[in-house]
């Protein structure tokens, strides 16, 4: 889940010499047009890098065989968003270190995990040598069409890829008619607020119409890190255009005696901010 708009990038990104070779310095962090390619590279490299460094600060919250939807702590378990998956083949999309894939599989799903990154796809296969997981561009997946009965991403992919049209365009291709496509990703209101977990984080300062994405730069120009932000009006406006019908927009809230920090997300702001969206959406079929 994305967490550096706003804060300090230098105590969020890992140290450049922990990395893979030829990734420069951090140098700068800010808003700046970003494409398809460079945003691919950047996440590939940031997330395999970070992994470790990511599961042992998060891994308590994603929990080791667990679906959970945001920071809030809605879980499928308890949402079930998905319907039944037991006997379904179910796709997850930016699986990470496929702690939702496991969750899926011990609910009676077929699961295919898929992930940019090898470094978080090597934790996940630590953890469960038996899963299938496959290392691919959500925006070009390796899946025959009408292949699968469902996908899923939580926080997977979409906040950081250039092409989240084709991402969709990719899920409706492999999902089989009548199959449904869950996932979520930063509010997009929050791109109007500093991601920061404090007071800050509650005044807006950025316009919520502006869709230039964040990213962090090395000391030769190159890109290490970037999200992409799009309104709210725009992602559904994806999901349609890629043939799926919008059936529900969760906002989970903040619940109650939740003490976690994670980012930009806090109780301070849940309590008056969305800070997940989760979209459901059918194939017609």
């Amino acid at each position: 889940m994305g967490e550096h708009r706003g804060v300090d990038p230098e105590r969020d990104l890992p140290s450049p010499a922990a990395g893979p070779a030829g990734r420069s310095a951090l140098a700068a962090a800010g808003y700046r047009d970003v494409g398809a390619a460079a945003s691919v590279r950047a996440n590939r490299g940031w997330w395999d890098e970070a992994a470790p460094g990511y599961l042992a600060e998060h891994g308590e919250h994603l929990g080791d065989r667990d679906l959970v939807w945001g920071p809030e702590g809605l879980r499928e378990a308890d949402a079930r968003l998905l319907g039944d998956v037991r006997g379904r083949r179910v796709l997850e999309v930016g699986c990470g270190a496929a702690q939702g894939s496991r969750w899926l599989a011990d609910e009676g799903a077929e699961v295919v995990g898929l992930d940019l990154s090898a470094g978080m796809l090597a934790q996940g296969r630590r953890a469960d040598p038996a899963l299938a997981l496959l290392q691919a561009d959500a925006a070009r997946l390796p899946l025959a069409d009408a292949s699968v009965d469902l996908a899923v991403s939580a926080y997977g992919a979409l906040p950081f890829t250039a092409e989240p049209e084709r991402v969709h365009a990719e899920v409706a291709r492999v999902l089989r008619p009548g199959g449904r496509w869950v996932f979520s990703l930063t509010h997009p209101v929050r791109w109007a607020f500093p991601d920061d977990p404090g007071e800050a984080g509650l005044v807006a300062t950025s316009s919520y119409f502006d869709t230039t994405p964040y990213a962090e730069t090395g000391e030769d120009g190159e890109v290490l890190y970037a999200e992409h932000h799009r309104t709210l009006g725009q992602r559904v406006r994806e999901v349609v255009g890629a043939g799926f019908r919008l059936v529900d927009l969760v906002e989970p809230r903040w619940p109650a005696g939740r003490d976690v920090v994670w980012g930009g997300w806090s109780a301070l702001r849940g309590r008056v901010l969305p800070g997940t969206a989760v979209f459901v959406c059918d194939l017609p079929g």
